[in-house]
């Protein structure tokens, strides 16, 4: 299969590098990039017993120097204990200011071990290899680096932009159906924000024969608001579409809904929320629903819409009394919307209730 190449054009840009086999060719393509240096890699428990032989033999075949840092897989980890012990790792490693950080696996993996190379010596750089669907269309591109806080999903963190992102889409097999629908969740998000054809996809649920594809359209989107909007002041906010009510949700089940789950929660939510409050210019409900059963998802949960605001009052996209909203008017269309956060109530009662 022919490799695919998104360019992301911010800093000094970067590239992701998208087909089947890469992660063989990764020492090679890191060569390639960076020259040779000592690498730090960080992986979780699940997927060091899955790729991350592959990846050293690769990283040693391309002359490497390489070292491993594996902590308990789970969003549970995502913590300043672990980033504290990744950090003392770099350091008893001697990683130095002229090496590199690779994230090896999903998104919690990549968003701390972002974290950990932006932190470290003040910066170094770091690769990014996603090894879910969920990480390669979309945590593993633009920047976005952070831990949880007892307070609130992903409150301690920096923008850090990786040097490179290789996606080996022969990853995506070893996902069990649930964690392949976490990333499903996030494609589906993409769709509703750009691209009417690429929903069309998921509604049909025939999308097994297009997974190149449909990472390499997610990410060339990503690229193109996050070059527009490196760290979220305007138009990248529109990346958040369903993240206010599902972060609300994963914060109240205590992080047993996994993210993209409660993303798609958080879809059908506010699809159904901007229909039943007239802000949509046409009927998408039903179809937002659809698409997100269609491919192994949920649409409702069993949190009470008080519940599910008393946990927002922590979201990231609140300022001051007012949070953002991104409110999708059609298929392909979505707008910004700052609400006093008294209103967002209001909001999740009318996106509770199925079948709009």
């Amino acid at each position: 299969m022919q490799q695919r190449f998104v360019p992301v054009r911010v800093r000094e840009g970067y590239s992701v590098v998208i087909g089947s086999g890469l992660l063989a060719k990764s020492g090679q393509l890191l060569r390639e990039k960076l020259g040779l240096c000592r690498l730090a890699v960080v992986t979780d428990s699940n997927v060091e017993k899955l790729y991350l032989p592959q990846l050293l033999s690769s990283l040693a075949e391309a002359g490497f120097d390489a070292c491993s840092f594996v902590f308990p897989a789970g969003e549970a980890n995502k913590r300043l204990n672990i980033l504290s012990g990744m950090l003392e790792f770099f350091a008893e490693q001697h990683i130095t200011r002229t090496d590199c950080v690779v994230a090896l696996g999903g998104g919690v993996t990549g968003d701390m071990a972002g974290f950990a190379a932006g932190c470290y010596q003040r910066g170094i750089q770091y690769v990014q290899i996603p090894t879910t669907l969920l990480a390669a269309v979309d945590s593993s591109v633009g920047g976005k680096t952070a831990v949880d806080l007892a307070a609130g999903k992903n409150l301690t963190g920096l923008f850090h932009q990786p040097s490179l992102v290789v996606c080996d889409t022969d990853t995506f097999a070893t996902l069990a159906p649930d964690e392949f629908a976490n990333g499903a969740a996030e494609a589906i998000k993409t769709a509703i924000l750009d691209d009417g054809a690429l929903f069309s996809l998921f509604e049909s649920g025939e999308t097994a024969d297009h997974m190149t594809d449909i990472v390499e359209r997610c990410v060339a989107f990503k690229a193109t608001i996050v070059e527009a909007d490196e760290t979220e002041t305007g138009v990248r906010k529109t990346l958040n579409l369903g993240h206010t009510a599902g972060h609300a949700i994963e914060r109240c089940s205590d992080y047993s809904i996994p993210h993209g789950h409660a993303v798609a929660i958080g879809l059908a939510i506010i699809a159904r929320a901007s229909e039943r409050l007239g802000w949509a210019t046409e009927p998408i409900a039903r179809r937002v629903e659809h698409a997100l059963m269609r491919n192994g998802l949920p649409t409702t949960t069993s949190f009470t819409p008080e519940a599910l605001a008393e946990a927002a009052l922590s979201d990231k996209k609140r300022a001051g009394g007012q949070i953002t909203l991104v409110v999708p008017k059609k298929i392909g269309e979505c707008v910004l919307a700052d609400l006093p956060m008294e209103q967002l109530l209001d909001v999740f009662r009318a996106g509770m209730v199925a079948g709009a």
